[in-house]
């Protein structure tokens, strides 16, 4: 599996928007900011996760992003396929037809370790992720340097 910038900046962004929402819609340009992440390619990536439902919208003054579920109901795999990425590092896409039509010798292990990359990204929960230590010592720094209040659910105390 290669996981390429869409799906590394995807998760970056959503837990951005996780720790910061709190205190009201976060903008694409706040995360863009505080992320290193080019605006234009974050409303690419949010209207992909506004497709899957894992965002909403607020327009007009004071609007931005909000997660349309709880932190604790987003997996890490589930902001990677809403982003168009794959877990597989089967040569094939996981069809089998490797080598000539017919699975290689090591299709099954391949395929195998996909799905437990798959499985292990599934249990890890945006609001698990807030919570890290090094994550809120992180989000303090950016948000110091950029003069941006963090709220977390935890409030973020380290």
């Amino acid at each position: 599996m290669r996981l390429t910038t869409k799906g590394r900046y995807a998760v970056t962004a959503m837990m951005d928007l996780a720790i910061h929402e709190v205190s009201g819609p976060v903008t694409l340009s706040e995360i863009a900011t505080s992320q290193n992440i080019s605006l234009s390619y974050l409303e690419q990536l949010f209207a992909s996760l506004r497709k899957a439902g894992l965002v909403k919208g607020l327009r007009g003054p004071g609007g931005g992003y909000r997660l349309a579920l709880a932190a604790a109901d987003i997996s890490v795999a589930d902001i990677i396929v809403a982003v168009d990425e794959k877990v597989d590092i089967t040569r094939c896409g996981g069809k089998g037809d490797c080598q000539d039509g017919e699975p290689c010798l090591t299709h099954e292990l391949w395929k195998d370790l996909s799905q437990q990359l798959y499985e292990f990204l599934d249990k890890i929960k945006l609001g698990e992720l807030t919570e890290w230590p090094c994550v809120q010592e992180r989000t303090l720094r950016q948000d110091a340097q950029m003069g941006r209040r963090a709220s977390s659910a935890s409030s973020i105390s380290v």
